[in-house]
């Protein structure tokens, strides 16, 4: 397979057991998420519908027989208004299909979406044990911004979460704009 036999397009609710079984690999396996406990198709199609109806985009990559190879999505970075513009963003591949450049196409592709839709920062959470998701990051334009000693424990470890961070657009040298599906700003 080669990079032309990929595609990558928004994700669609029935994608959701595909993308439910590529996450419970690492939710199981992986110290790449702290969850420890897989979700169900259900509960992933409803996180899907969530994002993707608050104007985040959630998108998958596929191989020629439309299969999911991998997933891509972007959520508010925190809770409060003022984070409106900042999106955490989160890449997963299936483990049989590692190191094809799906997760480089995942995260250019949803980059481009989040610039698009007018959000002016990306941030990445990355656990210390995944030193590859940290230079898929910082291949797309992530910089390091901090670590977090110790932030979270699973599998018996205490494990450090680095933080890395991209501008969108523009970014913070101009004031925002509307952002697509989440009305105006907010002084």
């Amino acid at each position: 397979m080669t990079k032309e036999d990929l595609t990558v397009e928004d994700a669609c609710l029935e994608d959701a057991a595909a993308v439910a079984r590529i996450y419970a690999h690492y939710v199981l396996e992986s110290t790449a998420t702290f969850e420890t406990q897989p979700p169900d198709s259900e509960t992933m199609a409803q996180r899907m519908a969530d994002l993707t109806q608050s104007g985040y985009p959630f998108l998958v990559s596929r191989d020629e027989t439309g299969a999911v190879l991998g997933f891509g999505y972007a959520q508010r970075y925190g809770p409060r208004m003022g984070y409106k513009f900042s999106v955490e963003t989160t890449i997963y591949v299936r483990p049989d299909s590692l190191g094809r450049g799906i997760g480089s196409s995942l995260i250019t592709a949803l980059v481009n979406e989040c610039e698009a839709r007018g959000f002016r920062q990306a941030f990445a959470v990355i656990a210390s044990s995944e030193p590859t998701s940290v230079i898929l990051h910082a291949r797309a334009g992530y910089l390091p911004v901090g670590t977090l000693t110790g932030a979270g424990w699973k599998h018996g470890q205490w494990i450090d979460v680095f933080l890395m961070q991209r501008k969108l657009g523009e970014g913070n040298d101009s004031p925002p704009e509307r952002v697509a599906g989440q009305g105006e700003p907010t002084a």
